[in-house]
Formats: structure tokens, C-alpha cells, sequence
């Protein structure tokens, strides 16, 4: 584990962090990134990293590079992990196996994806879905939203839903509910209004995870809702194991199922916590070890160092 501020690209940091300990080169490079993939490699949507093919080729010494965005990666995943790496969230569910699944992640941005089963091959289905617009519901929410301030990018006055479900969200929300009722924010850190949430010591953290909770179970909710996932909708990121206990008995599973007309589809889809440190490194070892088994083809994602 590197952090990306410690490096000034990503060539560097796996050369310093893996590379300088062996010998041995890889002959492919699979990465999973946060960010769209176009036809000249990903920009990092959270850090200012680039991925060129090319360039990276040239620097490991790899002979081809294979692209994922970090949520396809994390969707891969998702029909091999085992009972230790994922707990319920409402209720006593055993998801069908070939059966849609999504995933929907909080950490440093919020990530959206979704796996398919057709044929007997898993298809990954990638997007953006952590960019739609996520909405107050409840009159308290409607006092709160406009103090929250827009997500870098987020055109006007538009509140996206990583804006919120995201660690710097976390902290947005926070200062919008300090704003709203006067008191100086305490804390400048997620992990300090977590704590601070957890061991009850400051009203406004507390809420401000109440808010959060709720928010992801409707975002959670709108996902299923589009995708139908009988498989289940899986929280993924490096928040959701943080607030584990938080999360348990938070409002998350009525607002998740909270969606008249169709509640009663919702209260049969079941949602799960990924526990699993590294999840999107078990579906890119998964599609690696058995590329068959998966509809995703290479075109647009993979370079190899000399193209015929």
C-alpha cells in the first residue's frame, strides 16, 4: 500500500514499491483505476495520476497493459467471494450465484458498478453512476443541502451523490450541518466525525452519519432499482467497513427498500458489506487466472507494447 501523494505518477510508484525488490518483470500489467477508460489510457479521477500506455510500457518493461476501472474490477469480484469476506446488511439473505450483482463503494470518490451473468460468461457493466445527482428527502435534509458545497467539477449548484457518499463528502456534510446550526466544525478529518459519531461525544457527526447512512441506502436502493440485482447490491470502498457498526443500525436498509411502488421487489433484494481489504485485486486475480469466463473483451483496454 502506497499513497498516491507520496509519487508523483504511477510508474513510480510501482517501480519504487515493487519493482526495485525483484528481478523478475511482468509481462502483463492488469490495473484497476478510478476513472473512465478512453483510447489513450485513464485519468485518475480523484488524483492527478495519468495512465499512457505507452509510457508505462516503456518504463516497467511490461509487454502489454490491460485497463479496468476500479468498480468493473470490484464487480469482478463479486461471485468469488466467500462468506468471510462480505456480512448482510438487513436480513438473512443467500443471494442466487448467476445472478445480477452490483456494487456501490464510498472511499475517496464513489464507485458504481454492476456484473451480469448471460451464457454462462460474467459481463461487467461500467459507468459513472457515482456522478448522478443525489437528493434531500426528509424536511431537515432540504434545510442542510443548500450548505453543502459542490463536489469539484459539479457544475453550479448541482449535489452529486460522491459529493456526499465519499470520505471528503463525509466531511462536506459535516460543515453543512455545522453551517446550518451555527457551532465552529471540531473536526476536518472523516475519520475524526466518524470516531466522534461512533463514541457519541459530538451531535453533529452524529448526524452527519445518520445522513450518510440513509443517503447510501437510497443511492444503493436507486442502483438496484436500474439493474434489478437479485444477486444482491454490495457496499463496497473504505468506508463502509469503517462504519460497520454504524451502518448496521442505521436507517440504510428501510431507505434502500424505500421505493413506493416497487418496495416489495426492493424487500427481496438482498444488500451485503464487503469486508474484504482488497476485493477489486480478487476479480482482477479472477479474470487473469480465467479470462473465458468473462464477456469482457479486449478492445479499448488493452495495449500491447508492439501493436501489429
Amino acid at each position: 500500500h502506497v499513497r498516491t501523494a507520496d509519487h508523483p505518477t504511477i510508474e513510480d510508484a510501482i517501480i519504487e514499491g515493487v519493482l526495485v525488490a525483484t528481478d523478475l518483470r511482468p509481462r502483463t500489467a492488469m490495473l484497476a483505476a478510478a476513472g473512465p477508460i478512453t483510447s489513450s489510457g485513464l485519468n485518475l479521477t480523484n488524483c492527478d495520476w495519468t495512465i499512457r500506455p505507452p509510457t508505462f510500457l516503456n518504463l516497467t518493461g511490461a509487454r502489454e497493459i490491460v485497463l479496468f476501472n476500479d468498480f468493473d474490477a470490484q464487480a469482478l469480484a463479486l461471485p468469488f467471494l466467500q462468506d468471510g469476506d462480505v456480512t448482510a446488511l438487513g436480513g438473512d439473505f443467500r443471494p442466487a450465484h448467476n445472478a445480477t450483482k452490483a456494487v456501490i463503494g464510498p472511499g475517496t470518490g464513489l464507485g458504481v458498478g454492476a456484473l451480469v451473468c448471460t451464457e454462462n460468461q460474467w459481463v461487467p457493466v461500467g459507468g459513472e453512476g457515482g456522478h448522478v445527482d443525489l437528493g434531500a428527502r426528509t424536511e431537515r435534509e432540504c434545510k442542510i443541502w443548500p450548505h453543502i458545497e459542490p463536489w469539484p467539477g459539479d457544475e453550479g449548484r448541482r449535489i452529486s451523490s460522491e459529493s456526499v457518499l465519499s470520505g471528503g463528502g463525509l466531511v462536506r456534510l459535516y460543515r453543512a450541518i455545522c453551517s446550518l446550526d451555527g457551532p465552529e466544525p471540531a473536526w476536518r478529518e472523516a475519520a475524526d466525525i466518524t470516531r466522534a459519531a461512533t463514541d457519541r461525544s459530538d451531535e453533529a457527526a452524529i448526524e452527519t452519519l445518520d445522513i450518510f447512512c440513509r443517503s447510501l441506502g437510497r443511492a444503493a436502493g436507486d442502483l438496484a432499482l436500474t439493474v434489478l440485482p437479485t444477486g444482491g447490491v454490495y457496499i463496497g470502498g473504505g468506508i463502509g467497513p469503517a462504519i460497520e457498526s454504524i451502518l448496521r443500525e442505521s436507517d440504510f436498509r428501510a431507505a434502500f427498500e424505500d421505493k413506493a411502488p416497487h418496495s416489495a421487489i426492493l424487500s427481496n433484494i438482498p444488500t451485503f458489506l464487503i469486508t474484504h481489504p482488497v476485493p477489486a485485486l480478487v476479480g482482477l486475480a479472477a479474470f487473469a487466472r480465467d479470462p473465458d469466463g468473462f464477456g469482457v473483451s479486449p478492445a479499448g483496454r488493452s495495449w500491447p507494447s508492439n501493436p501489429s
